[in-house]
């Protein structure tokens, strides 16, 4: 009988001999394949939470420049009639009488003429993925005036583009703002503004100048007093806001547009 080699003994002194080798499981490509696919799936769900808060917040933001409307008014609200409504103050803002026919606009020089403005375009018809309206009431020392007719539509030669309309717009002297959009958020981000419809309109609005009015500005906003920025007040469906230059009316005037307009 022959005698274990050198190599033999040593083997069997460390505890026997060298396992073989472990076979690969097949399935190995599989298994990592499907923790690739949830660990995606667990990263989509984050991504998706943490843009829901973002909008959540975004909204808690913009909600804070729309404070709930008040308990009914103390004086009789003015009742705004379609198809057009009655002009509303005295015919102060962009003298003479704005009239699209003779060419006669209510955009200032530093307006829109048809150039993009914040981001919205002027576009040769109506969009309708938003139609909201708004209305705005400026008083002056108690004084209302005017919110001219004709805001944001350039005409032919004014606008380089050719007769067109901002997606904000006015089409009478009621103080009615339209918000008549491509795009429910604006360019931007966010709700259409009342700052997007004074840089639209080229007028300044501040807490000490509104147009070419100056002193302290006090604001409400669906009846109540608003302290924010102004320009960030948004332009919903309904929204009313009062701009008091001077002198403050209270309670402010309220103005009711019809239902479903």
């Amino acid at each position: 009988m022959s005698q274990p080699s050198r190599a033999e003994r040593r083997r069997n002194a460390r505890g026997g001999a060298t396992p073989p080798p472990a076979k690969r499981d097949p399935m190995m490509p599989i298994y990592i394949g499907f923790a690739a696919i949830i660990v995606l799936i667990f990263a989509g769900f984050g991504i998706s939470n943490f843009i829901s808060n973002r909008s959540h917040a975004q909204a808690v933001a913009f909600d804070y420049a729309t404070p709930t409307p008040g308990p009914q008014p103390t004086s009789k609200p003015t009742q705004l009639r379609d198809p057009v409504p009655q002009p509303i103050g005295k015919p102060i803002f962009g003298l003479p009488t704005p009239n699209p026919q003779k060419g006669i606009l209510s955009d200032s020089p530093a307006g829109g003429h048809g150039q993009p403005v914040d981001g919205i375009p002027c576009a040769t018809s109506e969009a309708v993925a938003v139609h909201v309206h708004s209305h705005l009431a400026i008083l002056v020392n108690g004084a209302t005036l005017q919110v001219p007719p004709y805001i944001g539509i350039a005409l032919q030669p004014t606008s380089p583009t050719g007769s067109c309309l901002y997606w904000i717009h006015t089409h009478d002297a009621s103080g009615v703002i339209h918000v008549e959009a491509g795009d429910p958020s604006a360019p931007n981000g966010g709700p259409y503004t009342l700052g997007m419809f004074f840089d639209i309109w080229g007028q300044p609005l501040a807490r000490t100048q509104i147009g070419p009015f100056r002193g302290n500005v006090i604001a409400f906003v669906n009846g109540q007093p608003y302290n924010g920025n102004l320009a960030a007040i948004p332009l919903r469906s309904h929204q009313r806001v009062v701009l008091e230059v001077g002198r403050s009316v209270i309670p402010p005037p309220t103005y009711l547009l019809p239902k479903g307009d």
